[in-house]
């Protein structure tokens, strides 16, 4: 499972760790490239999208609070600098996160509803 981890973290296939998972920001691919496996039925929903909620929210709350009593700046420039700052952090962890899921689901084999799997 760690290594399928790792190569989801990375947006690649969980099986051979070569080929694309997602087809552009979000969208998994229906197969992978390189080794064939289908990935079509693995769905991450909303999860992906929670946790990175948690994570950008837990990392920026701190650091706007400890910023905001260290140099006391203008309103204006904290929500500026905050703001740009948590749309970069979430735009960066959400497809991560996201193959991350994928990759836990294929590796637990964890198939969204309506897949049939004639090998079980």
């Amino acid at each position: 499972m760690g290594q399928a981890v790792r190569r989801g973290w990375r947006r690649c296939c969980p099986q051979c760790g070569a080929g694309p998972l997602f087809n552009g920001y979000l969208t998994v691919r229906d197969q992978c490239s390189v080794c064939g496996e289908v990935l079509s039925h693995q769905r991450a929903d909303d999860g992906p999208a929670y946790a990175t909620i948690l994570i950008v929210g837990h990392v920026m709350a701190p650091l706007f609070l400890w910023s905001f009593f260290r140099w006391q700046p203008d309103p204006l420039v904290m929500s500026t600098i905050f703001g740009v700052g948590t749309v970069a952090l979430s735009l960066y962890l959400l497809p991560r996160l996201k193959g991350v899921f994928v990759a836990i689901q294929w590796a637990k084999r964890m198939h969204g509803f309506g897949h049939a799997n004639p090998a079980e």
